[in-house]
């Protein structure tokens, strides 16, 4: 099956709210898919301002960060299956004007992979007059800040896109990195600009998931491939803030980083970071 036929399915699955597993066995996920759509939401910047004014839970917990060599998907199914982790949350590494990226053209990306895997495509579509409508409106390669918020999205296959006997929850959080390729070709000097982006953006999803009273979290080298944001910038965005505001505010955090090339330097960048 090709992954545009693939995408068709997974359509088809959302909106039958079920599916057949190998084992031939009838998989309902009616309920938490119908669920997962109603309950997701926007947050505006004026929303991220609020939620920032707010004052954040008193932690005194230590914070575990792990960086590993996996596909979000894999890292997700495996803290979700095999470790027990009730509702991670995840960071989709999100197109800032087309939903669910290149999936229903069969593009291959982190985003593409999720939307794949789950429920999540019909989650964004409730997005389109929002976040999706508003970025296509900015001309700026940066993007805004608008976020979508995912409850307890279902997921229905594996990171071999095999249909699962069992399907698991998982909340996702949607955020869009600067495009950092093409806006420096056009803004040379603004280096700075899309660092400070990066945190200002990565402080958001951070805020947003402890509001949404998550303890695990599935991160990645967000923005660090097509978009060409420098790996050492995002992981130290993060850094920053997972040892400064954010300290203790985590069960658990992974960074979730696949690397084909030879030098490997996102994934580098992450361990280096983490290590």
């Amino acid at each position: 099956m090709s992954l545009t036929e693939l995408a068709q399915q997974t359509l088809a699955i959302q909106d039958q709210g079920a599916y057949q597993a190998p084992s031939g066995r009838r998989v309902e996920i009616a309920g938490q898919q119908a669920q997962a759509v109603d309950r997701t939401r926007l947050y505006t910047p004026e929303d991220l301002i609020q939620l920032d004014g707010q004052a954040m839970a008193t932690r005194a917990q230590t914070t575990q960060i792990t960086v590993t060599e996996e596909t979000t998907q894999a890292a997700v199914r495996r803290l979700v299956q095999d470790e027990g982790i009730e509702d991670p949350v995840v960071l989709n590494f999100a197109s800032a004007r087309h939903v669910g990226g290149g999936f229903l053209k069969g593009a291959r990306a982190q985003e593409e992979d999720l939307v794949r895997c789950s429920g999540l495509f019909r989650c964004l579509e409730t997005q389109q007059s929002t976040y999706y409508a508003i970025n296509r409106a900015q001309s700026s390669l940066l993007y805004t800040d608008h976020m979508i918020y995912s409850p307890g999205v279902p997921w229905f296959r594996d990171e071999a896109l095999i249909l699962l006997e069992t399907p698991f929850l998982a909340s996702v959080i949607t955020a869009p990195a600067p495009n950092a390729g093409p806006h420096l070709q056009r803004h040379p000097g603004d280096q700075e600009v899309v660092r400070q982006t990066l945190r200002r953006r990565a402080h958001n999803i951070l805020r947003v998931a402890e509001a949404q009273r998550h303890s695990v979290l599935v991160l990645g080298a967000w923005g660090a491939g097509v978009f060409k944001n420098n790996p050492v910038d995002v992981a130290a965005a993060f850094g920053e803030l997972l040892e400064g505001p954010f300290a203790g505010h985590f069960r658990h955090v992974v960074f979730a980083v696949v690397d084909a090339t030879k030098e490997q330097p996102r994934l580098r960048a992450f361990q280096a970071r983490f290590r």
